[in-house]
């Protein structure tokens, strides 16, 4: 049971990263446009007067997009986020969050002073206790409501231009999921039109740096719920793998025998129910997910078309990749040949690099081989494998960017597909992030990859950091033991030298009776 501590302090975390705080969401504010929250520390305008941050205009990159999504002014997410908001809290320092409260990625602390580096780790390292641990988090993020963000149900007119707002609560991990689900959808063109060829995450450059910021935003929430600011990610490495390695009751769910697209019942995630999985349904109507559950989670791995995809990556599909000089090609989508990022997302083919590929690859094919809920890319975050397979990807983008070493120019400042030039901002963050920003190394965000050290720190914290973690655990336990051992070892030897000393008496008072004095006997054998 939690203490009513924990409790009190669980509910006065405020996550920071997401987007549409509850603040931010009424009639008036969304008339006004303007979202800059007061920082309840010291009731201030985004902190402004302990120097965090400031409102200030949003200012919108006017570079051209590529010819992908040919309107303009149809998309909410267009300008983003300015049909929004068009002023918001801009932090200082290191600090972030929608109202300038919180601490950039890596820094830590009540003034955000303290850079820390966390460790991703092979889910396979990790004890019993610390899968079990993940499991319970991801469990009580399901079933926990956010109580600072809800999810935007309704375009700006269906809201009739903000006069009606349309929101609805979600847990914690399904304002994941609908995140993942609103970058990704189609464009409402009107009636049940739409246009399918547009995805502000996916099938272009910022398809790396927009699943970089979602995992740390991830990371940080589920610490900020937890209380457990040592969390992290950990990673399922799947490159030669024969099939699903962690779909396991033990971790993230076996198959079900009765019903083989389902979860097994020993399994916390067969209760799940996914959300936002229907884009064909939604199309029909012309409407967004509104975020009630669809149904349970669905998976049946290894079961895909194969046609589509055959086996999972392999090693010699991630080294190919890895080689790849170019991070993005013209035309920065699907069809981009020689291209790093095209080739890892899975649409450019890791023995050739041609892109375009009537299979999937890499990434691609990861979500295709599980065949359900992750399978979709916009409903695809239902499935808690998402995350362990993204965080692998994100350590071959890491990879790349550690052997290449590109500067920044390199990453696309215009002509890529609409939502993915350099200084567009990330759909639907708020706090906004520039695609480009994240064009720089895990370790200026203040996290590293295990798979990633060299030998010797590797073999320290993958064989030794366990039993250093369980030391550290039961320190005060082995300290007493070894208070009492010192104190029984000296009462041992106390008693051991009080019977020496009272053997020799008695064999002394002995000698005096039989007329001989020890002392007196050994300097008369001295002078024989």
């Amino acid at each position: 049971m939690l203490s009513l501590g924990l409790l009190i302090f669980l509910f006065l975390l405020r996550p920071a990263y997401l987007q549409f705080p509850r603040a931010c969401v009424t009639a008036e504010i969304l008339q006004t446009k303007e979202c800059c929250p007061v920082w309840e520390q010291d009731g201030s305008v985004c902190g402004a007067r302990s120097g965090r941050g400031f409102c200030q205009d949003v200012v919108i990159s006017d570079l051209p997009n590529g010819p992908q999504y040919p309107f303009n002014g149809i998309d909410d997410r267009e300008r983003w986020p300015s049909v929004f908001y068009n002023r918001t809290c801009q932090c200082a320092g290191n600090y972030m969050g929608f109202d300038c409260g919180d601490c950039k990625f890596g820094f830590f602390g009540v003034n955000c002073a303290e850079k820390r580096e966390s460790l991703r780790r092979n889910i396979f390292q990790l004890s019993v206790t610390e899968r079990q641990k993940l499991i319970s988090y991801l469990n009580l993020a399901k079933n926990t409501i956010s109580t600072d963000y809800v999810i935007v149900t309704g375009t700006y007119e269906h809201m009739n231009n903000g006069t009606d707002p349309m929101f609805a609560d979600a847990s914690v991990y399904d304002v994941f999921v609908w995140m993942h689900y609103y970058v990704s959808r189609d464009a409402l063109l009107g009636g049940t039109n739409v246009w399918t060829d547009i995805d502000f995450a996916h099938w272009a450059p910022a398809f790396l740096p927009w699943h970089r910021v979602y995992l740390l935003s991830w990371e940080h929430e589920i610490r900020k719920l937890t209380g457990d600011f040592s969390f992290t990610i950990p990673y399922w490495d799947w490159k030669d793998a024969l099939d699903c390695e962690v779909c396991t009751d033990e971790l993230m769910g076996g198959r079900n025998l009765l019903k083989p697209n389902h979860i097994s019942p020993a399994s916390v995630f067969s209760s799940w129910k996914v959300i936002c999985s229907q884009a064909a349904e939604y199309n029909s109507r012309g409407v967004l997910c509104n975020g009630t559950g669809e149904g349970p989670l669905l998976r049946n791995p290894g079961n895909q078309n194969r046609d589509v995809v055959s086996r999972l990556p392999t090693s010699a599909d991630v080294e190919f990749t890895l080689s790849l000089e170019q991070y993005d090609t013209s035309p920065m989508d699907i069809s981009a040949n020689m291209s790093f990022r095209n080739t890892l997302e899975g649409f450019g083919n890791p023995q050739t690099g041609q892109g375009n590929s009537a299979q999937r690859w890499m990434h691609a094919a990861v979500h295709a081989y599980m065949n359900g809920s992750m399978s979709s890319v916009q409903g695809s975050a239902n499935d808690p494998i998402f995350f362990l397979h993204h965080s692998f990807v994100d350590s071959i983008y890491e990879q790349w960017l550690r052997r290449h070493q590109p500067p920044r120019s390199q990453y696309p400042r215009a002509n890529a597909p609409i939502g993915h030039n350099d200084g567009y901002f990330m759909v639907p963050f708020i706090t906004l992030h520039r695609n480009g920003d994240y064009f720089l190394s895990s370790k200026d965000l203040g996290y590293e990859y295990a798979h990633l050290l060299d030998p010797v720190q590797r073999f320290l914290q993958e064989f030794l950091s366990p039993y250093l973690q369980q030391a550290q655990k039961i320190w005060q336990w082995l300290l007493g033991a070894g208070i009492f051992g010192a104190l029984v070892a000296c009462l041992i030897a106390a008693v051991m030298a009080f019977a020496c000393s009272t053997q020799q008496q008695k064999k002394n008072k002995a000698l005096m009776h039989s007329g001989r004095h020890p002392l007196t006997d050994r300097r008369k054998e001295r002078s024989l």
